[in-house]
This record gives C-alpha cells, structure tokens and sequence, in this order.
C-alpha cells in the first residue's frame, strides 16, 4: 500500500473510487485473458502476504524470502520492498501460475486478491490520520472490465476475501510510514538494526526464536496475554514484530510493548 501525496491524487492512472462508487468486473476460465494478468508483474508482498504463503507452501520464511522474492532498497527510502519474483520463462510468469489457475489461490496475495483495484493511503501530516484511496485500474487487454456484474471497493474486498489483508496492511502501512525518516545511523539502511527490523516483519519463524530464546523477554515489557497469544499465533507474533520496530527503531512504546 503506497502513500499518496494529495497534490498526485488527479494525476495517478486509473479511475479513484470512493465508498459508493461502481466498477465492473468478472473472470472466469472462460474469458480470453484469463491469466494473462499473472506474468510480467511488480508485485509487492507484504509481511502477511509473506506470512500466509508461506506457511500455504510449507516453506520457513528464510527460504521463501531466498527463493521467490526480491529485495529491493529504493533511492532515497529507508526500509526496502519485498517484490515476488518472476519465473524464468519466456513469459516471465508468475511462479504459481499452472495451466488450471493459481496454485496457492486460497492464500494469494493482497494484491491479487484486490485486482483490478489498486489501494493507498493519504496521510494528513497535521494529525497523522491515514485516508485509505482506492482506483479502479485494470490493464487494457482485460477482457474481466466489460462484464456486467458491479461491485464496490467493500464487495468486491469481501468476496474476494481480502477484507483481512486489508486490516493487517494497514496495520504495516502505519509502521511502514514512520520510515519516512532515516532510523539507522552511520550503519545505514544496511546494517545490523536494519536486518533486525526487516527480521521483525517479514521473518516469523526468525522472529520467534529471537522473542521467546534471547534476552527480549528480560529487556522488553509484554502483556502476558499478548505475549501469550503470540507464542501461538503467527498473525499476533507479526503484531509483537510491528510494535518492536516502532519501538526500536523510533522509540515508541505501545499497549503491546514497552521497555523494562
């Protein structure tokens, strides 16, 4: 989920939709571009895409990062994108496109899953509140934008399954922003606390054993229920890992974790 600058809003492509509004859309084996969308792509994954697909695939997220991601450090940012790799064919393809459709479709990407709708947020730099946009924006050789049936931006997220995803990407959205600023010192983007941070999002099992076999517990103060829930459950462990590099990285405490 990219941050719009208002001043950008009119000139982004695609048509902005608001609550109400209406797009068309279906697909279907039967349509004539039918996967055609699933090739060639910039497909940004975020620390629950990652969290699901690899648990979907039975991968730890070390190797599913190694093997279908690349890691990419944009100028002038300070926390790199996590982009799915292409397969190496000619049609660089997605890795999990088969002839039949998705192989992990129950588990796809929140990408995929709000296609053909792309979703930012605008941020009121005054108060700090994020404003989700959402657009309609569907490549010209998709054949899914002439059918009849119409959805809104909420219908079209629950059927599709995403509402969730979009709960917990907004949750990394607001971490995600506060990078902003340059948090890492003379080590740069780089360096020791940057891999830590990069850990606490997008490597559970990594971050797990970090929480529960080090030190942490004796250094940072957790909600025994939280704490608890977390030792279970990857998406509240993915939570704890949010609230760490708030703290960590910006010195922000939160409900969920604070210093000792």
């Amino acid at each position: 989920m990219k941050r719009i600058e208002d001043a950008d809003m009119d000139k982004l492509p695609g048509r902005r939709l608001e609550a109400d509004d209406t797009f068309c859309f279906e697909c279907r084996p039967d349509i004539s571009c039918f996967n055609l969308c699933c090739r060639n792509l910039n497909l940004f994954l975020y620390p629950y895409d990652i969290l699901r697909l690899k648990k979907s695939l039975g991968m730890t997220a070390a190797d599913f990062i190694q093997n279908h991601t690349d890691v990419v450090l944009r100028p002038g940012n300070f926390f790199p994108e996590v982009l799915l790799s292409m397969a190496d064919n000619e049609d660089h393809t997605c890795p999990f496109l088969s002839n039949k459709g998705c192989t992990v479709y129950g588990d796809r990407p929140f990408a995929c899953r709000t296609f053909p709708t792309e979703h930012g947020v605008s941020l009121d730099e005054s108060t700090g509140a994020l404003t989700p946009v959402h657009f309609y924006k569907p490549p010209d050789f998709c054949q899914g934008r002439h059918e009849s049936r119409e959805w809104t931006v909420s219908t079209w997220s629950q059927d599709q399954g995403a509402v969730y995803y979009h709960k917990m990407m907004t949750e990394w959205t607001k971490v995600k922003i506060l990078f902003q600023e340059d948090p890492w010192g003379a080590d740069g983007p780089e360096g020791k606390k940057a891999r830590m941070a990069f850990m606490a999002a997008y490597n559970m099992d990594d971050f797990r054993d970090f929480v529960f076999k080090s030190s942490f517990l004796k250094r940072y103060k957790v909600p025994k229920a939280f704490l608890k829930k977390a030792k279970k459950d990857e998406v509240e462990l993915l939570r704890l890992g949010f609230a760490w590099i708030r703290l960590f990285c910006f010195g922000y405490p939160s409900p969920e974790l604070g210093l000792v």
